[in-house]
């Protein structure tokens, strides 16, 4: 019997679903990310100049020109370095941030990690490195985050948690118990900030509460409505028994907006991403009135992003000119404006 090496399997992994999430039907059918639920209140008279309008912010130390996020999609093939490359010389023309997809593939064959890295491309871009927690309970410690940072020059490390993704992909790591302490022993001995990010499955205000004391620098609610993780294994399922397992939960998790709402109520101060789901500026807006400090798109920016660097920068400029759009109509000059009373209201029923 031929052993697939690990690297080869994690590598094939990567490259399925960079294949199904650009091809497959892999996003929520009925979940929705509960932003429809909320309506700007319209200002007919705005007393601003559209030009004077300022999108720019400061998160983890590092001033954006713009509140958003490009999230962690992919790496560990050649097509996806060319994506991650031009998504980066996209972020570092107009400010944004961006999260690399995981790093494990390159950790276990550190001759794929050139697949993530971009650096060169945005030297000025805040840049999060990305491993599973999970892999802390996998012989991953310290110093291979540390690796996955000093690699890709990052300012910062994402853990992401994908429970529902390993319970249903085929010998997933499954093992997440006593993970919280071995996160708070790493935000404590890693020399940058420590996000923690779902999926896309969502984190409830109890688990942000507890991340908080575990000392995570930031939380990324990564809420359903957008790609399900459990469609993408169904889709690559090599059985019946997998397949409809991530059929079953394809449409599981928190709404994005129940969680930007419920981690701000508990944490007002923290740094908080609002992703899942998110699809174009007026999703944004409303994700930054509902209190997300910035709002990250993955499925749109991989799709530009697989077709040219000019389709990025396109859908760049699109999702700003909607942002700015909402605030000259509700009279803010900034996204903080956006929070003020009676500018984002809940519709009934």
């Amino acid at each position: 019997m031929t052993v697939v090496p690990a690297a080869h399997k994690t590598q094939a992994r990567k490259a399925d679903h960079l294949r199904i999430c650009l091809e497959g039907p892999v996003q929520c059918a009925q979940a929705t990310t509960g932003l429809e639920r909320y309506r700007f209140s319209h200002c007919c008279l705005p007393e601003l100049d559209y030009q004077d309008l300022d999108l720019s912010t400061t998160f983890l130390g590092h001033t954006l020109k713009a509140p958003l996020l490009i999230s962690s999609m992919t790496g560990g093939t050649e097509p996806a370095h060319q994506i991650n490359r031009r998504l980066a010389a996209v972020a570092q023309r107009y400010g944004l941030a961006m999260g690399v997809g995981s790093q494990r593939v390159g950790v276990e064959n550190p001759a794929l990690m050139e697949t993530f890295s971009v650096r060169a491309e945005a030297p000025d871009m805040l840049l999060l490195a990305n491993l599973g927690a999970v892999q802390l309970n996998y012989g991953y410690g310290l110093d291979q985050c540390r690796r996955v940072v000093d690699n890709l020059a990052a300012n910062a490390l994402i853990l992401h948690l994908n429970p529902l993704q390993e319970a249903v992909q085929n010998q997933g790591d499954t093992n997440f118990k006593g993970l919280l302490a071995k996160i708070e022993r790493l935000c404590t001995t890693l020399p940058v900030p420590v996000i923690v990010k779902e999926v896309g499955n969502g984190v409830s205000a109890p688990m942000v509460r507890r991340l908080i004391e575990a000392g995570v620098a930031a939380v990324d609610v990564a809420g359903a409505g957008g790609t399900s993780w459990a469609r993408v294994e169904s889709e690559r399922a090599a059985d019946a028994h997998q397949r409809r397992l991530g059929q079953t939960f394809g449409e599981w998790g928190l709404p994005t907006a129940d969680c930007i709402v419920q981690a701000r109520r508990v944490a007002p101060t923290l740094p908080l991403i609002a992703s899942g789901g998110l699809r174009h500026g007026l999703d944004i807006a409303k994700a930054l009135a509902l209190g997300a400090d910035l709002a990250g798109l993955a499925m749109p920016f991989l799709r530009a992003a697989d077709e040219s660097e000019d389709a990025v920068a396109a859908l760049t400029e699109i999702l700003i000119a909607e942002i700015k759009t909402a605030l000259f109509c509700t009279g803010q000059s900034t996204p903080a404006g956006l929070r003020a009373a009676g500018v984002l209201e809940q519709i009934a029923g």
